[in-house]
């Protein structure tokens, strides 16, 4: 077992100087990025983590709260209708919602997503209830099958993993402090 998220990048992550094209028949990935699949990181947050804030959702339409204010706390700013943000803000709530899409589509609610902080990154946690299933990242999967949340996160962050609890399954996700 790892001792969780790193940060520097890997080759073909972030910064912008590293990213690799996107390949023909990749869609929906922002900027470029290239998809590089494989099994997923076990191992949770780095202990040194600290929780800045915490936000619990129940349903779909809790989804858009969770962009607004993510977006506020990483910016410090309320995002105007039809703004945009920063490259690492956008990535974060991109992922933000990917994955809190996937723990409500898949995972038993309420779901519980964290943003963590260390010295060098920003760590995206996001927790569901569902201990029987484990993260399916299927690259083999149709485009217009959906179910591309964690290939965009493996895309487009530093690092993505999973661990369990005793009562949640979690996904991370870490990127770049801006």
């Amino acid at each position: 077992m790892s001792t969780g998220p790193t940060c520097p990048p890997r080759a073909g992550r972030l910064p912008s100087d590293n990213r690799q094209p996107a390949p023909t028949g990749v869609a929906g990935l922002p900027n470029g990025y290239h998809p590089t699949m494989g099994k997923l990181t076990t191992s949770p947050p780095p202990p040194q983590a600290t929780e800045l804030r915490r936000w619990t959702l129940s349903e779909a339409a809790d989804l858009r709260g969770l962009r607004a204010s993510l977006h506020e706390e990483l910016t410090g700013n309320v995002l105007p209708e039809g703004g945009s943000l920063e490259e690492v803000p956008e990535l974060i709530v991109l992922i933000a919602t990917e994955l809190a899409t996937n723990a409500l589509r898949h995972g038993i609610p309420p779901t519980i997503v964290r943003l963590l902080a260390t010295a060098d990154c920003l760590i995206l946690d996001v927790a569901d209830h569902d201990l029987s299933t484990m993260p399916d990242v299927d690259d083999s999967r149709p485009e217009v099958a959906g179910g591309r949340g964690l290939q965009i996160a493996r895309a487009v962050s530093l690092d993505v993993g999973w661990y369990a609890t005793a009562e949640t399954k979690n996904i991370w996700a870490s990127f770049p402090r801006a």
